[in-house]
């Protein structure tokens, strides 16, 4: 067992993840025959195998899931090790790999950056904007310190911070924008333009409407909010924006936005990161710095 390394976990995990050589070889930055090469070593001196081939798909043998776990384990050990290293320097973490879902980063991320790079200027951002889904996967991996989400998230391995809420707003056409403000029964009658499937803003629109995920409905999926009110503009349709983004998006559509009388949609904004990490005391800083950073956007 002497020759195990942590090139060899690294390149097995990618592998179990992905379940294909190719995938994993990109995730992993190198040729799929050196990938297939490393798993060949790594079984070879354990003296098992761990993965079960078949032509298009392969999958873990009965000691390679357990092996995962293990492995699992080790690699988020020793990134929380680097955590600590980056932790004890200067009482400030000298970089930040961050994610952010889209509907918030073309709104949020100009402020946070300016005020994190002028409250600590020698701190390297390293920012990533994905889906909720791949954050959470990519923060359990190390890959990402922390992540800006909508909230709750409620994964066990995770800290949640609560930074604000935030409303959301009805956008239509400027030819509408004398009518009365439709109730959540009445979208449901309307063509509501969403988010494609995987965001997670997408969800909470269709919550208010009470429209159950994955039912057949007609309208446009867009994988962006500027898709959405530039095609409502044309006058197909009707959308529903965060708050946040009402001044960029609707600064060059014809589209006029409203809010909904009563009870307001509205959505949790927060933080995470992992519970094992040692920078906790410094991502409850950022988050602080987070909030200031969204006040100007209400």
């Amino acid at each position: 067992m002497k020759n195990l390394t942590l090139k060899h976990f690294r390149y097995f995990e990618a592998l179990a993840r992905h379940g294909h050589f190719g995938h994993a070889a990109d995730a992993c930055a190198i040729s799929q025959p050196a990938l297939s090469m490393q798993i060949k070593e790594l079984e070879e001196t354990l003296g098992t195998d761990l993965f079960e081939r078949a032509p298009r798909k392969i999958r873990l043998t009965n000691f390679g899931e357990q092996f995962a776990v293990r492995v699992r384990d080790i690699l988020q050990s020793v990134d929380e090790l680097g955590d600590l290293a980056r932790a004890s320097t200067d009482g400030m973490m000298r970089q930040l790999r961050i994610g952010v879902i889209p509907t918030i980063a073309p709104y949020l991320l100009p402020a946070i950056i300016g005020n994190l790079t002028q409250t600590y200027p020698t701190l390297e951002i390293q920012v990533r904007e994905t889906l909720t889904e791949k954050l959470i996967q990519e923060l359990e991996d190390g890959k990402l310190d922390a992540a800006i989400v909508a909230l709750p998230i409620s994964e066990p391995v995770l800290t949640e911070v609560e930074l604000f809420k935030e409303d959301f707003v009805l956008v239509r056409s400027n030819a509408d924008a004398e009518k009365p403000v439709p109730d959540s029964a009445s979208l449901r009658e309307m063509r509501l333009l969403l988010l494609e499937e995987g965001h997670c803003f997408r969800d909470q629109a269709l919550s208010f409407c009470n429209i159950r995920s994955g039912l057949p409905r007609e309208g446009l999926d867009g994988s962006s909010l500027s898709t959405l009110v530039q095609m409502v503009g044309t006058g197909i349709g009707v959308t529903l924006i965060p708050e946040m983004a009402v001044a960029v998006e609707t600064r060059s559509a014809p589209v006029s936005a409203a809010r909904f009388k009563g009870k307001q949609p509205s959505r949790t904004i927060g933080m995470i990161w992992r519970k094992a990490s040692p920078l906790t005391e410094q991502f409850l800083l950022i988050s602080e710095l987070v909030k200031k950073s969204a006040e100007g956007l209400h």
